[in-house]
């Protein structure tokens, strides 16, 4: 399975990429909304883990872009530093498939992936 990880945090992208990998997923990381629409073009992914606020291109403005260009419905996880309400009920009209406010636990992450991924 293959997750394209959209995060500006090197530090929350290295802990995602290595935990998701020793999982066995193929995860692939974008550090800003530029590079994440480029591998969005370019690869198929089963799941997307997006930071709201990126760098260029905001993650809701990814989300749109495979739901609209590419009229597809791959799940995404959105993990923010921003709990607001209002974010949260733009990304739920987008469709994804879990919030998730930072600081995040890792394991349970992995777990929400699986349990995503397996329906």
């Amino acid at each position: 399975m293959k997750i394209l990880i959209c995060e500006d945090n090197p530090m929350a992208m290295k802990t995602l990429s290595v935990v998701l990998e020793r999982e066995g997923y193929t995860a692939d990381v974008a550090d800003d909304g530029n590079v994440g629409m480029e591998m969005l073009q370019k690869n198929e992914y089963d799941l997307l883990v997006v930071d709201i606020h990126l760098p260029y291109r905001s993650g809701l403005e990814l989300i749109k872009f495979v739901r609209s260009e590419q009229g597809k419905d791959t799940p995404v996880i959105i993990l923010s530093a921003f709990s607001d309400i209002q974010m949260q009920r733009q990304a739920g009209e987008l469709g994804i498939s879990e919030y998730i406010v930072k600081p995040f636990n890792p394991v349970d992450l992995v777990a929400r992936i699986k349990s995503i991924l397996n329906k």
